[in-house]
C-alpha cells in the first residue's frame, strides 16, 4: 500500500483536479475562492522554485543533499501538499455536493498518508529533520 500512495500520491491530486475541471467544479465567480485557488498556484511555484538544481523529485523519496528550509519551506514542511490541498477545497467547499466533499476527503487522505511516508524518508535520510519538525508545522503555519 505504502508503494502506492507514493507513486500514484500525485496521480490522485491531478485526477481530482480533472475531474473538478471537466464537470465544471473546480472553479468560481466568489472573489474569495478565486482568490485562494491563485494563492495556491502561487505557494506551489513558490515551493517549487526553492529547491536547489536538480534536486526536485515527483516521487515521495527525497532528493536533496539537506533539509530545505527557505521560501514557504521556511514557514510549513510541505508546501506543495498544502497548495494541492487549498486549490481542492476551495473548489469542493464553493461546490459542495456529496460527490464532491467524497473526493476531498479521498485527496485529503493521500495527501496525508504520502505526507507520513515522505517524513518517514526525510527522517532517515537527515539527521536534523526532527528539530525542523518541531520548528516548522506540516502544512499550516502554526496549527497544523
Amino acid at each position: 500500500m505504502a508503494i502506492i500512495i507514493t507513486r500514484f500520491g500525485l496521480f490522485v491530486v491531478i485526477a481530482a483536479l480533472i475531474v473538478l475541471g471537466v464537470t465544471g467544479n473546480l472553479f468560481s465567480t466568489s472573489p474569495f475562492v478565486i482568490l485562494a485557488q491563485l494563492l495556491a498556484v502561487a505557494l506551489a511555484v513558490w515551493a517549487r522554485t526553492s529547491f536547489p538544481a536538480g534536486a526536485f523529485r515527483v516521487g515521495a523519496t527525497p532528493a536533496a543533499t539537506t533539509v530545505i528550509r527557505s521560501g514557504p519551506y521556511r514557514l510549513v514542511r510541505h508546501p506543495m501538499y498544502s497548495a494541492a490541498l487549498i486549490l481542492i477545497w476551495s473548489a469542493v467547499l464553493s461546490h459542495l455536493g456529496a460527490w464532491t466533499l467524497g473526493l476531498g476527503v479521498i485527496v485529503t487522505t493521500v495527501v496525508a498518508l504520502r505526507i507520513v511516508l515522505e517524513e518517514r524518508a526525510l527522517r532517515q535520510q537527515f539527521g536534523d529533520y526532527d528539530a525542523y519538525v518541531r520548528e516548522t508545522r506540516a502544512v499550516i503555519p502554526y496549527l497544523i
